[in-house]
């Protein structure tokens, strides 16, 4: 079999040498390999030309059944790759591109309740349209957020999320819909979101977020909301925006309760670390699914959250940067605390 293989590479050599088409060198092999076999069935056992092929027709067989195996693997990739490509395209043209340099006439009376108000105006609008913004899940919290802010005309919105929608999340996880149960998470609520103002544009990314391809992605928006339910997940966002000089607003819901917060070490603030140095034991933190959550509550965290997020881009109000929002949904009790950042943050620390 060596002879064969150095004789096979010295063929597709020489078609290199020669600038052969690929085509054609592949043929030459094909040709070769046809050859190989003639030999091994049409020469009698013991034929020092078969002996010095292997001796046996088998390997042969089995070594062309590998390769064409090894081809059509390739060639159905490659179809399937060339069909992701083509959805991914009919996707990216069916999003109407974020419209640059001055308002069109529909945009303007879209947002003039924005444009009137003193502390948003023109300019607060534009900085709106020209922002981008990373939301981090698409379920409770992610889908008031993401349909205010694509409501309010933010420009360019990410969302990441490897989840499906299911029938238990309806009851609070607004920008889903019944008919889209089953659907990934993120493609559902580009569908509510474009449904709401189809003069943004949302990069919808079904994957999970990990320590890996964080830093990336979020070096590439300005600002990132985080609606995430695992305390794994708070970590990996918070660090990758501390890494990245992002600012974070953060949020988190269980039962009637709700905070929110806007993590920044970059400009002053503590990070999440500062305040949770270590995940909370066992059952201090339960999940949704575990304690349950009044179904209004994420509207309300939500709502506050792309506020904050809609003040931090046009330079409006007093933000909560250095503060935490806290909610009493059962007694309609809300309440700030001042948070301040650790210098032996292991995370954003100053030494």
């Amino acid at each position: 079999m060596m002879i064969v293989l150095i004789l096979a590479a010295a063929i597709w050599g020489l078609g290199v040498v020669m600038k052969t088409p690929t085509q054609a060198r592949f043929l030459m092999l094909a040709l070769l390999y046809v050859a190989v076999l003639f030999v091994q069935f049409a020469l009698p056992d013991g034929h020092p030309l078969r002996e010095s092929l292997g001796g046996s027709p088998g390997q042969w067989l089995v070594f062309g059944g590998m390769v064409a195996a090894i081809l059509a693997y390739r060639q159905v990739l490659g179809k399937v790759r060339a069909r992701a490509q083509a959805v991914e395209a009919a996707r990216a043209a069916e999003t109407p591109a974020t419209p640059e340099g001055p308002f069109s006439d529909v945009e303007l009376e879209r947002y003039a309740r924005h444009i009137v108000l003193r502390e948003v105006g023109g300019p607060g609008q534009k900085r709106l349209k020209d922002a981008r913004v990373l939301v981090v899940g698409a379920g409770g919290l992610g889908a008031p957020v993401l349909l205010y802010l694509g409501a309010a005309g933010v420009g360019t919105i990410g969302v990441i999320d490897d989840d499906t929608v299911s029938l238990s999340n309806l009851q609070r996880q607004i920008v889903h819909t019944d008919a889209r149960s089953g659907q990934p998470k993120v493609f559902s609520a580009e569908a509510g979101v474009r449904a709401i103002n189809p003069h943004v544009t949302l990069r919808p990314y079904h994957r999970r977020l990990t320590e890996a391809i964080a830093p990336e992605l979020f070096a590439d928006y300005d600002l990132i909301v985080d609606g995430s339910d695992s305390f794994e997940t708070r970590q990996i966002v918070n660090a990758a925006a501390v890494a990245t000089g992002t600012p974070l607003i953060a949020g988190a819901i269980t039962q009637w309760e709700g905070q929110v917060t806007l993590y920044d070490p970059a400009r002053g603030a503590p990070c999440l670390t500062c305040l949770f140095p270590e995940a909370p034991a066992a059952g201090l933190a339960p999940s949704c699914a575990e304690a349950g959550v009044i179904g209004a509550l994420p509207g309300v965290v939500g709502a506050i959250m792309a506020l904050e997020t809609i003040k931090e881009i046009t330079g409006a109000g007093t933000g909560l940067r250095g503060t935490m929002l806290l909610w009493d949904g059962l007694d309609a009790d809300a309440r700030r605390i001042r948070i301040a950042r650790r210098p032996d943050c292991p995370t954003c620390g100053l030494a």
